[in-house]
């Protein structure tokens, strides 16, 4: 009985069952940016693409091919999860900022 008491507090103490569902909760919201991205924004951003294929966009230069598709996309994706976090971080900062004074 001694080590699940020890476990559950160990649990308790260091947040882990707080993480994990952040963690979770990142993971959907991962899914979620990255479906807006590829079936909303990316076919948008076809139109001006020649072609219209952005995942296969390429520019070739001598014996160089340089796919910069997947790349846009993969971009676009960070620049929004970079700005989530950003804005989430900005919250909590300014509340623990408050809770200090």
């Amino acid at each position: 009985m001694g080590m699940i008491k020890e476990f559950m507090e160990f649990l308790y103490e260091y947040k882990v069952i707080g993480l994990a569902i952040a963690f979770i909760i990142g993971v959907a919201a991962t899914a979620l940016i990255k479906s807006l991205v590829d079936n909303i924004l990316m076919p948008i951003i076809t139109f001006f693409i020649p072609g219209g294929e952005w995942q296969t966009a390429s520019v070739t230069i001598g014996p160089i091919v340089i796919t910069w598709g997947k790349f846009l996309a993969d971009l676009i994706y960070f620049i929004i999860v970079a700005f989530a976090v950003f804005l989430i971080a900005k919250k909590v900062l300014k509340e623990d900022k408050v809770a200090k004074k």
